[in-house]
């Protein structure tokens, strides 16, 4: 059943080189570095280069966070660029009872700790640190490139084709908060994961896509150019996206606006590029804006890419996701829950879940 809705939907095989050759176990890489080249050229523009020096400062220390579980500290980053410097405010919660700990570097809305889209309590209370930026901290979410770390991004110079839209420039932000936690000897750095929800969960796929650091990338409920296919996608299209949001990309993604059949991609792409580390797509059977089934189909398509190495990739019934159904036991994870669009606790109780599972040793 599935196999013949991917047929239908026509989508560029992940593991056939742009020359028409098929990818083997051993040229993996190669394919993964084309599969990047066309994602940052075609779609979210190409990252910024890594800052000259970058510098964090702990400006307030709560010792006795959560009932004396939680060490919280609030920490001033500041990079230094070759167009200038700029710096922003993380929070980092570390449980003091796992040392070392995994932890996840959540792309946030919010700045407040906790909120509704973090129960950082819970998430310390399994064990994980929580390491959050809110995204409005570093960059606006707007058409404006002359403010924040975009405006000493770009100082001025127009955008060019190619040049980083702001899910870029908010994946670079979380690839800066991974450098300070390869500072820490209290976090195990080889169970990282980067997590977001829709626009951020998008942001998030492309961090863990671009900087192999991250063990787990983890999208919620992230949709049209993000963990859905485009291609025939029900709800929010290209279209859409690209025209009230087009700032999020690189200006050459106009050029697929009613026009999805031929791009040289699709999302399974940006999933793929994880592999072979683990990614998890999670979905909210109310949310049509982003298409649970398109989600799905994404993650069904980009399971070759797992493969390859000799592991498990998404492991799945022949048929869509029921309600409730949660699918853990490949290298490739997915939920379908109830209700709508919106980040939940249930969310992340699955991603702990997942992690513990698959927990690289």
């Amino acid at each position: 059943m599935l196999v013949e809705e991917l047929k239908r939907r026509k989508l560029p095989d992940v593991l056939t080189f742009l020359d028409g050759s098929k990818v083997s176990s051993d040229r993996w890489s190669e394919r993964r570095q084309e599969l990047l080249r066309i994602l940052a050229e075609e779609e979210y523009g190409e990252l910024y280069e890594p800052p000259k020096s970058i510098d964090f400062e702990i400006v307030e220390t709560e010792e006795n966070y959560c009932a004396g579980k939680v060490v919280l500290n609030k920490i001033m980053l500041t990079v230094e660029l070759d167009s200038g410097s700029y710096s922003f405010p993380f929070y980092a919660a570390i449980p003091k009872a796992v040392r070392p700990c995994p932890a996840f570097v959540h792309i946030n809305f919010f700045e407040p700790y906790p909120n509704k889209y973090m129960p950082v309590e819970e998430v310390c209370d399994n064990g994980f640190a929580v390491f959050s930026f809110c995204y409005k901290d570093v960059t606006s979410d707007e058409d404006d490139f002359a403010h924040g770390l975009a405006g000493v991004m770009y100082q001025g110079r127009e955008r060019t084709p190619t040049s980083p839209g702001k899910i870029s420039i908010w994946a670079w932000a979380a690839m800066r908060i991974m450098d300070y936690i390869q500072t820490l000897e209290c976090v195990d750095l080889k169970n990282v994961a980067v997590v977001g929800h829709s626009r951020l969960g998008k942001t998030a796929l492309v961090a863990g896509a671009f900087d192999e650091r991250f063990a787990f990338a983890i999208s919620n409920n992230s949709g049209c150019s993000g963990a859905a296919i485009s291609r025939d996608k029900q709800g929010e299209d290209i279209r859409v996206i690209a025209t009230i949001r087009p700032y999020w990309f690189c200006p050459n993604y106009q050029k697929y606006i009613d026009n999805e059949h031929s791009m040289p991609f699709d999302q399974h792409f940006l999933i793929a590029a994880i592999a072979p580390r683990k990614v998890y797509v999670s979905s909210a059977v109310e949310d049509v804006w982003a298409d649970p089934y398109s989600e799905y189909l994404a993650c069904v398509a980009a399971s070759p890419a797992f493969e390859l190495s000799g592991e498990k990739g998404f492991v799945h019934p022949d048929r869509f996701p029921e309600v409730g159904e949660k699918l853990h036991e490949g290298w490739v994870g997915y939920h379908l829950r109830e209700g709508t669009h919106y980040f939940s606790r249930y969310d992340w109780q699955q991603f702990m879940d997942f992690i513990k599972k698959h927990k690289n040793m």
